[in-house]
């Protein structure tokens, strides 16, 4: 069930017999040649997928996230991390108030990440809530598909080249970008990351064929199902 679909009357309803919620999170930044709101679409739809035969409400993306190493990319809007992580607070302090107890939190941005700290911290001051922070990308199997079809996979690679994400009228270089040897090297921002990264994918082809892209969308929505499902305990 998508909370925009519903009223509150209807979410009263729900809450009296079941306390669980999804509340997708992501971002809106560069992702080479695909939409820049890649990590907002694939969360959303991907908690939408897996909640769907659960009946599980999901709230609407958070579509700003951490991400200043982007800055020079135009399109790229990023949150300051006390800005987010105060977000994310109030978004699970505005849930449990009206009632949800058991939240998952669906991220499609490895920049937000960090905001686990917080909700340990958070948790601590609300007993009796779980939370779950869940990166569908790097769930066990979802990434074990994505290593079985090409290893060589990163930011706006393949990996993130999905129907939904594409743009019409855009077509995809067909080559495979090798990846920047930066181990231990220092962290890159704005232009410095632009000039290294170019187009902005970090390494890998750019699309492959759909059918290997429905293995990793169906692996990622069993595995985000059996979070809402189980595990609360």
């Amino acid at each position: 069930m998508e909370i925009c679909k519903m009223n509150w009357m209807q979410v009263e309803k729900y809450l009296e017999h079941d306390d669980r919620a999804v509340v997708p999170l992501g971002s809106t930044e560069q992702h080479a040649y695909l939409s820049l709101s890649v990590d907002s679409i694939l969360a959303e739809k991907i908690a939408i997928d897996a909640a769907e035969t659960l009946g599980v409400p999901v709230f609407p993306v958070l579509a700003y996230g951490v991400t200043p190493r982007f800055g020079a990319y135009p399109g790229t809007v990023t949150l300051r991390f006390e800005t987010y992580i105060c977000l994310v607070r109030d978004l699970l302090d505005s849930l449990t108030g009206t009632g949800f107890r058991r939240i998952l939190l669906v991220n499609g941005h490895g920049g937000n990440s960090p905001v686990e700290g917080m909700i340990t911290e958070w948790l601590t001051e609300n007993p009796g809530v779980r939370v779950k922070f869940h990166n569908w990308w790097r769930a066990p199997r979802t990434w074990a598909t994505v290593q079985s079809i090409d290893p060589v996979a990163d930011h706006a690679s393949w990996m993130e080249n999905f129907p939904r994400t594409r743009l019409p009228g855009v077509d995809m270089p067909a080559v495979q970008k090798p990846p920047v040897e930066r181990a231990g090297k220092m962290q890159l921002v704005g232009q410095e990351m632009r000039r290294v990264y170019g187009d902005g994918n970090y390494g890998g082809y750019y699309q492959r064929p759909d059918d290997e892209m429905l293995k990793i969308w169906n692996s990622a929505v069993a595995e985000t199902r059996e979070l809402i499902s189980a595990g609360w305990d």
